[in-house]
């Protein structure tokens, strides 16, 4: 058995972590070796920046070790250099992000021990650049990995931990938290909480600047993707008719989901706005839509995207009657 495959931290650790993290003292400055300066914490953002597009791009699989070069990259420098307390704290921020891509990259590859192993790494090396928003970033991710593999209870011990942190200063960040809240309660059958936290999460946008100006690991978080949680939290909530809405409202509003950025999120968003035709018996729509998921999905490398797909085939299963459905079912066999 690959056991990798699974959850490592009980549910019960999860809340003691995040109190780890929300009382660690800083890292100190470094005064053995080689000096270095603000700079070379610059070029580091910016390789870490490239990562995160290539990722848009190519999937996980690659970007996976990139990544994980990047960390051991960060932490010789740490290891081995001279710095100011100021340049210390933007190597471990460095860290932090590094560890966080890896850990997404890990579970949208079906390794979930190893995002586990990254984001509590991550969460450590937030708490030594003294910076709540990469931690709490990292939260957000980890909450996502948890609620996807069963455990939604977690994932909100995880963000209530995040936002009990006082020195969040990432309005994007704050709406996150809130929309991955809403996806939780919704996949534990609470509807009234669920939505509650999607206004939370609208209303934390809208105190959003441009998205220059915020944390740059969120480049991608605009209000289309808000209406893109609020519909995947309608659909698990068995309101299929409103999740069309926000989909809709995702892809025509004017701040609008850019489904060029990312076709791995495209195909999985598209997934459920066909699981959402075929929960209102619209057949040729689920299957049109599904069309387009298979043409998105080539030349991706993702776990997340291709379960979507297997989902999603599962549900048409029960019409392959139906001459649109048995012929979509055939060529995707």
């Amino acid at each position: 058995m690959d056991r990798r495959g699974f959850l490592i931290t009980s549910t019960g650790t999860l809340a003691a972590l995040v109190a780890q993290w929300s009382t660690a003292a800083p890292a100190p400055a470094a005064t053995a070796g080689r000096r270095i300066g603000a700079e070379v914490a610059t070029e580091l953002d910016a390789r870490l920046a490239a990562l995160r597009r290539l990722d848009d791009k190519i999937g996980s699989t690659g970007v996976y070790d990139a990544a994980t070069t990047e960390i051991r990259l960060i932490r010789r420098l740490l290891a081995d250099t001279s710095h100011s307390e100021q340049v210390g704290r933007r190597l471990h921020g460095a860290a932090a992000e590094a560890c966080r891509l890896a850990g997404w990259c890990a579970y949208d590859s079906g390794h979930h021990a190893d995002a586990e192993c990254h984001f509590i790494a991550a969460l450590r090396s937030a708490a030594s650049a003294a910076d709540d928003t990469i931690g709490a970033l990292t939260l957000t991710f980890w909450a996502n990995q948890r609620y996807a593999c069963g455990d939604p209870r977690g994932a909100l011990a995880l963000l209530d931990g995040a936002l009990a942190a006082r020195r969040i200063s990432s309005p994007r960040v704050l709406a996150l938290l809130h929309a991955r809240r809403a996806r939780a309660f919704s996949l534990m059958g609470e509807p009234l909480q669920a939505y509650r936290a999607l206004e939370a999460a609208f209303s934390a946008f809208s105190k959003a600047g441009p998205a220059q100006g915020d944390l740059a690991a969120l480049y991608w978080l605009n209000t289309g993707e808000l209406h893109q949680f609020a519909g995947s939290t309608a659909l698990t909530l068995g309101e299929a008719g409103r999740a069309l809405h926000h989909f809709d409202a995702a892809v025509h509003g004017e701040d609008a989901y850019d489904s060029g950025q990312e076709a791995r999120g495209a195909a999985i968003y598209l997934a459920r706005r066909a699981e959402a035709y075929l929960a209102l018996g619209e057949l040729d729509a689920a299957v049109q839509v599904a069309e387009q998921v298979l043409q998105l999905m080539g030349g991706v490398d993702s776990a997340r995207g291709s379960s979507a797909l297997r989902e999603l085939r599962g549900g048409l299963l029960d019409h392959r009657d139906t001459p649109v459905v048995s012929t979509f079912l055939d060529l995707t066999a």
